[in-house]
């Protein structure tokens, strides 16, 4: 059941990824554009960060309350990692190992009212 919701949901985010935009962000991350907010990710090791900003692109979003998660293609498996609220607007997950090169992530996290969903490619 979960594999299922996972495959429905990369589908999805890849048939809205074709109208984000992708750029670099301050924190080194890609960033993707996606209902006027900029998320960025960037993973280290073994933790997963996405970096949430208002319309402005300059302003943090706060993720207080912030509930998401990631789910992750990676050498031919599907996993989900929960994602914590961290303060001004980071969410943070953690992996049981690293992002291997060309790794898919897809973002997926309900905050102040907005649902964002955005597609990554590990480099």
């Amino acid at each position: 059941m979960l594999r299922c919701l996972s495959v429905s949901l990369v589908f999805c985010v890849i048939a809205s990824g074709a109208m984000a935009q992708t750029a670099k962000g301050t924190n080194g991350g890609d960033v993707v554009i996606m209902e006027g907010h900029p998320i960025e990710f960037f993973a280290k090791g073994l933790e997963i960060t996405f970096y949430i900003l208002e319309d402005d692109g300059k302003s943090p979003t706060p993720t207080k309350g912030f509930a998401g998660r990631a789910v992750i293609q990676d050498g031919g498996k599907t996993t989900a990692v929960t994602l914590s609220p961290a303060e001004p607007n980071k969410c943070v997950g953690q992996l049981q190992m690293p992002l291997g090169s060309k790794a898919r992530v897809v973002f997926s996290a309900k905050v102040e009212g907005h649902t964002l969903q955005a597609r990554f490619i590990n480099n």
